[in-house]
């Protein structure tokens, strides 16, 4: 049974840390579905937000080889019920004169906001969760998408306790 998993990364703010992590998913076979990558609230380190597909042996296996590389202090696979994403979306959309009110009517109802309007077309923004800006890209499609840029899901766990306080077997701190 396939699960959505999301898998939260601590690692050294590096060049390089990227494509070694890329080369380890693709030798062992999985599928990134989602990557976000930034710097965290500490210079030295990136957090990486990883989406992917598969079943527990999948997260399992996915959790454990992350672990072994030097560059990951830690990894933490984020439950879906404590789990709070968002994604950011632009889409730039056809505008028929007759159809700008309708279009911005569908923005104003997904709090969508308006970033660029040219003759023929505008650029929305849209931040969400990943349901959300599915249905949205849905809708913008019978207007016509020009083009659309869509970052990976960015999440944290809720409550109080963050990733660095987590101790476990994947944690490589110095």
């Amino acid at each position: 049974m396939n699960i959505r998993y999301i898998i939260s990364a601590l690692v050294v703010n590096h060049p390089g840390v990227l494509a070694r992590m890329a080369g380890l998913f693709s030798r062992r076979g999985f599928n990134i579905d989602s990557l976000s990558v930034c710097e965290s609230e500490n210079p030295a380190l990136s957090r990486m937000t990883i989406v992917v597909n598969g079943d527990s042996y999948t997260l399992d296996q996915i959790t454990k080889q992350l672990g072994k590389l030097v560059d990951v202090k830690k990894v933490l696979h984020i439950r879906p019920e404590q789990a709070l994403g968002r994604e950011l979306l632009l889409i730039k959309v056809r505008v028929e004169p007759a159809q700008r009110a309708s279009i911005l009517e569908a923005a104003g109802v997904y709090q969508a906001k308006v970033i660029d309007m040219a003759s023929v077309s505008m650029v929305l923004e849209l931040t969400g969760e990943s349901s959300a800006l599915n249905a949205f890209i849905d809708l913008m499609r019978g207007y016509g998408i020009l083009e659309m840029a869509r970052t990976g899901l960015t999440a944290l766990e809720r409550g109080n306790r963050c990733i660095s306080e987590y101790s476990d077997e994947y944690d490589n701190e110095d």
